[in-house]
């Protein structure tokens, strides 16, 4: 299997394309022979062209570093003759290879020939769970040293590295799984395949291995996804490990104190809210007692919090540490909502179908090495391309379809149930608890305590829980799935399997591509007019994005009406001929996927019916409904949303039978404002007789913070939006360079963050620092975020999810710039709703719902900036509102008690500079 000589080749250039100039400027290469590196090449080459600024500044290669060296010509045959019978190796060979051969040509040499593999393909196969591809980044999560990235010679020593390791993971894969990797991998876009042959061959005699097995795709064994159980009674008491356990702990008297009300509360079976700062250890707080409680008395505690990577940090991180203190084992099940879930029958159904794109091949493939690894199976531990997402839906657990009895026994929701019931602790999510279906399940039936972690969030989540949407793109997208017979999509597969059986003169089938035509016509008809009627109410406007309250647009309800009946017939049509089709005999497995396939689309029919009579004809009085838009591109773009007004009845149906029967906790950092201490436990429908209960950091734990408001930026309100966003602009650039990056620029339009953004890199002023922009930079928050902490002259640009929930501990984040006030603005659909409800209740809006609210998410912000004793930064406002306008000093009164300095820009870019020198 080592027999073989691989090639790794890395090239740094002048640019991106060589028919326009661009030249090598330093190419390296690494020989693998026998598994094992045998040899480094490496030069610097004049490429006879200046050298770029920003290449420089990437590479660290500079004018002088090549004026020495001889041109491409002058090392093309060594090169040559290096690659000659080897396997070309490179983390993204569709930039090297072709740039490689576009020079030897240039050289007179033929273009080489030969295998060539993707290290990038590689790694995104048999890391399908990691973060980012990036060699930088997937070297540094597999512990790969990489000193000098953007240097030819470190970087080809990594990928090699990176090569061996991917290959020798491969290795240790199940020989099913290999088998089944191997017939897929001609589909891939470098010759992969080849290595899957040679790895297959090697293990053909060993097939035992430690796997389950699910119709032959091995799977991690339950006996490896459970716990190991601890019965072993043992009193456990956590203000003895506090005293004695852990020496290096600082004792926080805040935190102790918060872990006598958390096990008050519990013991007595009452409701409790708790505001917690940042920086007291609230985690800790709550579950040191709680896990004690659950141990001692053998009931359980559920936790719940609202992000995935906050149930992950605490299952990963905080019960460990908890058990620490304890000195005892603390059993701890995760539960997510079931569509978080792989469902392992469809995934058989689909990976013995043929694929229609590379995108489902790989995805497949991703999926198969991940089963041999994943003890949750949750698919949101995959990394897979936005056209693999339609795959990785396609798979997930769903209400509608009914696990075998063998499907059960593997299946990892139902494991993840069975071992929520002998936990201590069971941790899940917001949206999990506020599902009425989940409250039937018998792991809450032990459950003597809920304890709700960031607990503000659970308005939006019951808000989500309830939303409907209508987005014209996904309609378009499954009639496009369905089609007729003539157009050869699913329709007509679904035809033919049944014309097999010799089901197709069932009347039912007969009909069904008539009211296909007839409704996806009709769609079209009446999305037209209300896409019409959307232009209409704003054809004066100045933006081309824009929402407006349903009801403030005219349509004819009958036509809606029309097209739901013919909706609705074509699904019973279709859920009769599925029944019907249990009776087909001696399907092939291609046929069994058609079927599964045509059932999965008709659920999904469903479902969108539901979304539009929800939407456009059944509206309840306690919900809102609105259309958004881009005036540019109608009706694609048209979306239309639905959500409740207020969720305290929601959060009651789940929670109030709990009440006087269970312990209820609510804890939040921010839980209230200064003018409204209930604004959001009033929107929970918490009893008024329970208490907040509010407990603070440390003495001096935000001595390392400062807040700045700049007066002479222009009013907001007195000028246009480009002459703000100038001064936006200049002040950002200036507030980074005196603080060398690490800053968080915070932002409550997406609009204004791009033009920003914009401006900004036009000016090339911030050209040697790395920008980052939520909405224009791709990936996720969480993507985003760790792309901030890995460089040390970065800025993140970010909207309303960047005002809380993110952390950057220490030097990493020195500044956070709010560029304005975070209102909601007026016409936001929702908040236009809720505020008429008010304002007919004679209550002022703007008062008791847009500023509460507004102080909440800048307290949020804040939060970013110091989260522990030691950090130092800065916090700058640069909307003059909170200085000059009488609603400013709520602002300042929900800000902890800190130095606040109102000075022109200029005066704080000097005192900036004294701060950190002081502070150094």
């Amino acid at each position: 299997m080592n027999s073989q000589k691989y090639v790794v080749v890395d090239i740094e250039t002048t640019g991106h394309s060589p028919a326009k100039g661009d030249r090598i400027i330093q190419l390296a290469m690494v020989t693998i022979e026998q598994g094992e590196i045998v040899d480094t090449y490496t030069k610097f080459i004049n490429p006879q062209r200046k050298i770029p600024v920003f290449i420089q500044d990437l590479t660290n290669i500079t004018e002088r570093d090549v004026e020495n060296a001889e041109p491409f010509e002058a090392y093309a045959e060594e090169i040559y003759k290096q690659l000659e019978g080897a396997i070309f190796i490179a983390h993204n060979i569709h930039f090297d290879l072709p740039f490689l051969q576009a020079e030897l040509s240039r050289a007179g040499m033929p273009k080489w020939q030969g295998l060539a593999m993707d290290t990038v393909e590689l790694a995104r196969l048999v890391y399908p769970t990691a973060f980012s591809y990036k060699l930088q980044d997937i070297a540094a999560e597999q512990g790969i040293s990489l000193t000098n990235a953007h240097r030819a010679d470190d970087d080809a020593l990594a990928t090699a590295e990176l090569f061996l390791q991917a290959k020798q993971e491969l290795a240790e894969l199940p020989y099913d799984t290999l088998v089944l990797l191997h017939k897929r991998s001609f589909q891939l876009k470098s010759d992969l395949s080849r290595l899957l042959f040679e790895i297959t061959q090697h293990k053909r005699n060993e097939q035992a291995d430690r796997y389950g097995r699910f119709r032959g795709i091995p799977i991690v064994p339950k006996a490896e996804r459970a716990q190991v159980p601890n019965d072993t009674p043992q009193k456990t008491e956590w203000r003895k490990g506090l005293e004695t356990v852990k020496q290096e702990y600082e004792q926080r008297p805040s935190q102790v104190a918060m872990m006598a009300a958390v096990e008050r509360a519990i013991h007595e079976q009452s409701e409790l809210v708790i505001e917690a700062s940042t920086g007291m250890g609230k985690t800790l707080g709550y579950l040191l007692p709680a896990a004690a409680y659950a141990k001692n008395s053998g009931k359980q505690v559920i936790i719940s919090t609202y992000t995935t990577h906050l149930q992950d940090q605490l299952v990963s991180k905080e019960v460990k540490l908890a058990e620490e203190f304890l000195g005892a084992n603390i059993r701890v099940a995760l539960i997510k909502g079931l569509s978080h879930y792989i469902d392992l029958g469809r995934f058989f159904e689909l990976l013995h179908g043929e694929d229609e794109s590379y995108d489902e091949t790989f995805t497949i493939m991703q999926m198969m090495v991940w089963l041999t690894s994943t003890r949750t199976g949750d698919l949101n531990e995959l990394n897979v391309s936005s056209g693999g997402q339609l795959l990785v839906d396609k798979v997930r657990r769903s209400h509608m379809r009914k696990l075998t009895r063998l499907e059960k026994t593997v299946d990892f929701y139902e494991h993840a149930l069975t071992e929520a019931e002998s936990a201590h602790v069971i941790v899940t999510n917001h949206a999990f608890l506020l599902n009425p279906h989940n409250q039937k399940r018998a792991i809450l039936k032990n459950v003597d305590a809920y304890i709700w972690d960031e607990a503000h969030q659970v308005v939006q989540a019951a808000v989500a829980h309830k939303e409907k949407t209508f987005v014209y793109t996904q309609w378009r997208y499954v009639f496009g799935q369905l089609g007729s017979y003539d157009e050869n999509q699913l329709f007509s597969k679904f035809y033919r399997v049944a014309e097999t059986q010799g089901f197709a003169r069932v009347p039912e089938l007969l009909q069904m591509e008539s009211l296909y035509l007839k409704y996806t016509g009709l769609f079209d008809e009446i999305t037209l007019y209300l896409a019409q009627a959307f232009q209409n109410k704003f054809h004066n406007s100045r933006t081309r994005k824009c929402a407006s309250l349903l009801d403030e647009l005219e349509f004819e309800r009958e036509r809606f009406m029309d097209f739901l009946r013919l909706l609705n017939s074509w699904i019973d049509m279709a859920q009769t001929i599925l029944q019907k089709s249990e009776r087909f005999t001696e399907l092939t497995m291609n046929e069994r996927l058609v079927l599964a396939d045509f059932r999965y689309w008709t659920e999904e029919m469903m479902l969108k019916a539901v979304e539009f009579s929800e939407i456009f004809l059944f509206p309840k009085e306690d919900e809102v409904s609105w259309i958004e838009g881009d005036l540019r591109s109608m009706p694609t773009s048209l979306s239309l949303y639905k959500r409740p007004y207020e969720v305290a009845s929601l959060v009651d149906n789940i929670i109030g039978e709990a009440r006087g029967q269970k312990a209820i906790i609510w804890l939040s950092g921010t839980m209230s404002v200064p003018s409204n201490e209930r604004f959001i436990v009033n929107q929970l429908g918490i009893p008024r007789h329970v208490p907040i209960d509010k407990f603070e950091p440390a003495d001096q734990f935000y001595s390392g913070a400062k807040v700045y408001i700049v007066e002479d930026m222009p009013d907001i309100q007195q000028v246009s939006q480009q002459e703000y966003i100038e001064s936006v602009a200049d002040a950002v650039t200036q507030t980074v360079l005196v603080t060398e990056g690490r800053c968080f620029v915070l932002f409550t339009s997406q609009d204004m963050l791009r033009k920003t953004v914009d401006l900004i890199q036009d000016s090339q002023l911030l050209d040697d620092y790395m920008l980052f922009a939520q909405g224009m930079s791709s990936g996720s928050r969480m993507k985003l975020l760790k792309s901030f902490q890995r460089f040390q002259k970065s800025v993140l640009f970010g909207t309303n999810s960047f005002w809380e929930g993110v952390d950057v501990p220490g030097d990493a984040l020195r500044a956070v710039v709010v560029v304005r006030l975070p209102f909601t603005s007026p016409e936001e659909p929702v908040f236009k709703a809720k505020s008429r409800i008010i304002s007919k209740e004679g209550i002022n809006p703007f008062m008791h719902y847009a500023l509460p609210e507004a102080v909440l998410r800048l307290r949020q912000g804040f939060g970013r900036l110091i989260r522990s004793k030691k950090d130092k930064g800065l916090f700058i406002v640069l909307d003059r509102r909170i200085e000059t306008k009488s609603y400013g000093e709520e602002f300042l009164h929900a800000l902890p008690d800190v130095p606040i300095a109102k000075v022109s820009l200029e005066k704080m870019v000097t005192d900036i500079e004294h701060w950190y020198n002081k502070q150094g």
